[in-house]
């Protein structure tokens, strides 16, 4: 079947675009649904067009797209494929954006610059989404620029779970590598049983994209097995500075653990190369093949993702997912 039935009236259906499909089919799997069947293609010129294979109206529809590169196709196609249910009478939207497209254009840094996670935010309502749900904003005040309601999805208790099953807690220090992910690294700390927390003090060049310098490690590290933890690995530039940071101060062992692995530019060959035993992270971008390298290790984040779709259609606690877990 391709969609739940509840008393008669609400009915679940789960709508993939083209960026991941095994995601979706994951979630799918999870909540014991089919992905509903759709047409899409670009025409000649870069066109989208997406059309249902069936009726959706009345339906509570999940529209599930990652955002890897090209982001902006990836984009385009998500707001289309809601325009197309919202014209097609669901009766209810909810946008799936694991990895929030723009999340870090969140403010200003200087005069004549965008904000353009708002304007993301504002092209999901004009399109007609009801609801969006994401994992590990890059910033959480983005749940702000929407006026309709925003499920902020923590993947902290699925990775920390693998961290703590593999390393244990003995002699493990959480560190942050930088001082803006702090909240984050407490979190962590606090989920592996108040081990120790430290941080990387950087510098970043605001005229520069993915430029940043590490400065000084804040925190005893020494003896200790370090995890490095981030919302998200773009350049792979401030992880690795940070790996070697601590290594300097006398780590014994950086692990890394990540949200969203965007893996651009060099990143993979950075990671190679530098002091780190391995890269943890979830499944809310696709990896291709010619970004696998043998340390990285990838999580399904679809359980989490299929547990907030259930809560939602419920119309149950989302938040009730993650009391007791950080």
């Amino acid at each position: 079947m391709t969609g739940i039935s509840a008393t008669g009236e609400k009915r679940l259906v789960l709508v993939s675009g083209r960026a991941h499909p095994v995601l979706a089919q994951e979630v799918a799997e999870e909540l014991g649904v089919e992905v509903l069947p759709v047409d899409a293609w670009d025409f000649a010129n870069g066109e989208i067009y997406v059309r249902y294979g069936e009726s959706v109206r009345g339906t509570d529809a999940f529209v599930l797209q990652s955002h890897p590169a090209p982001l902006n196709n990836w984009l385009m196609e998500n707001l289309i494929m809601i325009d197309a249910l919202k014209r097609a009478s669901a009766k209810r939207i909810t946008a799936i954006a694991p990895c929030f497209p723009y999340a870090r254009q969140d403010k200003k840094h200087r005069g004549r610059e965008p904000i353009s996670a708002r304007l993301v935010a504002d092209l999901f309502q004009t399109a007609g989404a009801d609801r969006v749900m994401s994992v590990d904003l890059h910033a959480p005040q983005v749940q702000g620029y929407f006026d309709r309601p925003v499920d902020h999805l923590m993947a902290l208790p699925v990775l920390a779970e693998y961290v703590e099953r593999k390393y244990g807690k003995d002699d493990i220090v959480v560190v942050s590598p930088d001082a803006g992910r702090i909240r984050v690294a407490e979190l962590w700390a606090k989920r592996l049983g108040g081990v120790g927390l430290a941080f990387v003090h950087k510098s970043r060049d605001t005229t520069r994209p993915n430029s940043t310098v590490a400065k000084r490690v804040i925190g005893d590290v020494s003896g200790k097995r370090c995890i490095l933890v981030d919302d998200m690995i773009d350049t792979a530039g401030t992880i690795c500075q940070a790996a070697e940071a601590l290594m300097e101060q006398g780590a014994t062992d950086v692990v890394v653990a990540t949200t969203h692995p965007i893996l651009s530019g060099p990143a993979v060959s950075r990671l190679v190369q530098a002091p780190i035993s391995e890269v943890i992270c979830t499944n809310t971008l696709p990896i291709p093949p010619e970004k696998q390298f043998d340390k990285l290790t990838q999580i399904s984040i679809a359980p989490l993702i299929a547990r907030a779709i259930r809560a939602v259609f419920d119309d149950g606690s989302v938040t009730s997912l993650f009391e007791g877990e950080v």
